[in-house]
């Protein structure tokens, strides 16, 4: 029998998918960081006017955060009359870049087939979405529940998260104490629970050399040969190497159940011409050559390792190639993060899942983190797991897309969740 609150949901599912169109029409590309404070606005009439006492904070001082390019993020807080348990649903509202190959206007949210189109419809503005139907319908149908519920939307997530759930998990807003149990609506599927994610270990490498004439590149020393030698012994030692490695852990899809490593940029020699710019380039033996190295790690695998293996590798190449000479400069580091799947907010969504949509759900770890691991690391709240609607494979893809029918069964999961949380249900 369907109960009044997915009833209720199911009759808002215009509601539902004119709020993601909304969502996705405010282009918050990251990088810059554009229009953080408009979709911040944009929820806080929405979630004011539905009785939830709303914050915006700017993350002052955070990476990226300039005045051109503020850093804002919004909590909305909805209290019942009787004390209980804070259950917050934190999203992050910014969005990778568009690229090319898109049949539809990325920024539209054009509806076609069932789907709603665009970029951040998956990842993660459909999952926004349909948390804000879920908590507005529960308070609908159960004006007399026990405790607090909480919907945050959050910066830069696709950057790190640090001018995001970084900075508000810094000044306490995911303490145990204020709340009890997180939900993060990414897409990853709405029949799986993702209890945590790898690691993450990201480094700039440069290999120097010395400016010449390029008619007489023996006079100079070319450092892109020399990132060459980097890039061959990457090729032939430490991909075979962290191919081998498989983790315990559940990640999806299979082929990140291995190490990783991605060469995230290659610059080299002359900058890039201006946009115009017809003549052409100046004849120099390049001396300076970079690349970003985006490695993601097991569980299994300790974060030191995981650095002394590419020194190791440099510190080779310095005692056998002629005037090699290089720095390695750390950008970010992230270790891997996992929910027990005892944990409270586990077991209360399997169950939702298994009433609302017949089946008991896959427990996944993500390939790539999330904010999981601010929430985790720094709020030490461990009742932390990542449950939306969208397929992961979509995500930074063009022609990303969000199903409108499992937009509505992840809306009536988590109000289901709530349902249990907040009233006892079940």
């Amino acid at each position: 029998m369907t109960s009044p609150l997915s009833a209720l949901i199911e009759a808002r599912r215009d509601d539902l998918v004119a709020l993601t169109q909304d969502l996705i029409r405010i282009p918050t590309l990251n990088p810059p960081g554009q229009d953080y404070r408009a979709i911040c606005e944009y929820l806080d009439r929405r979630l004011s006017a539905r009785g939830f006492r709303t914050e915006l904070i700017r993350a002052t001082g955070a990476p990226g955060d300039s005045d051109r390019y503020p850093r804002w993020n919004i909590i909305a807080r909805h209290s019942g009359p009787h004390r209980g348990d804070c259950v917050h649903f934190n999203s992050h509202t910014d969005v990778v870049e568009t690229g090319k190959g898109w049949s539809f206007d990325p920024f539209a949210g054009t509806v076609s087939n069932g789907r709603i189109y665009g970029r951040g419809a998956c990842d993660m503005k459909g999952g926004l979405a349909a948390s804000v139907i879920a908590a507005e319908a529960f308070t609908q149908t159960h004006p007399d529940y026990s405790g607090h519920i909480e919907i945050s939307g959050t910066a830069d997530e696709e950057s790190g998260g640090y001018g995001g759930v970084a900075y508000l998990a810094e000044r306490g807003y995911f303490s145990p104490d204020r709340v009890q149990h997180v939900i993060i609506p990414e897409p990853l599927n709405k029949d799986r629970i993702c209890l945590g994610h790898r690691g993450g270990w990201w480094a700039q490498i440069e290999t120097k050399g010395e400016i010449a004439h390029g008619s007489m590149p023996f006079l100079g020393d070319c450092a892109v040969r020399h990132m060459g030698a980097v890039l061959s012994a990457f090729e032939e030692t430490l991909f075979p190497a962290m191919a081998s490695r498989r983790t315990d852990m559940p990640v999806v899809p299979e082929g990140a159940r291995q190490s990783t490593m991605n060469i995230n940029s290659v610059h080299g020699g002359a900058p890039e011409p201006e946009p115009g710019f017809s003549g052409l380039p100046a004849h120099c033996v390049p001396d300076s050559c970079r690349i970003v190295i985006d490695r993601r790690f097991l569980a299994e695998e300790p974060l030191d390792q995981v650095r002394a293996e590419v020194t190791a590798l440099l510190e080779g190449l310095k005692e056998t190639r002629t005037d090699f000479d290089y720095t390695l400069t750390e950008l970010n580091a992230v270790l891997p993060s996992m929910t027990d799947r005892s944990a409270p907010v586990v077991q209360t969504v399997a169950r939702a899942i298994e009433d609302i949509m017949g089946k008991k759900p896959d427990y996944v770890a993500s390939p790539g983190t999330y904010d999981q691991k601010h929430i985790d690391r720094i709020g030490r709240l461990k009742n932390c797991i990542a449950y939306g609607p969208g397929i992961l494979e979509l995500a930074h893809k063009p022609d990303e897309y969000v199903g409108i029918s499992d937009m509505l069964d992840s809306a009536k999961v988590m109000g289901r969740t709530l349902e249990t949380l907040l009233t006892g249900a079940g």
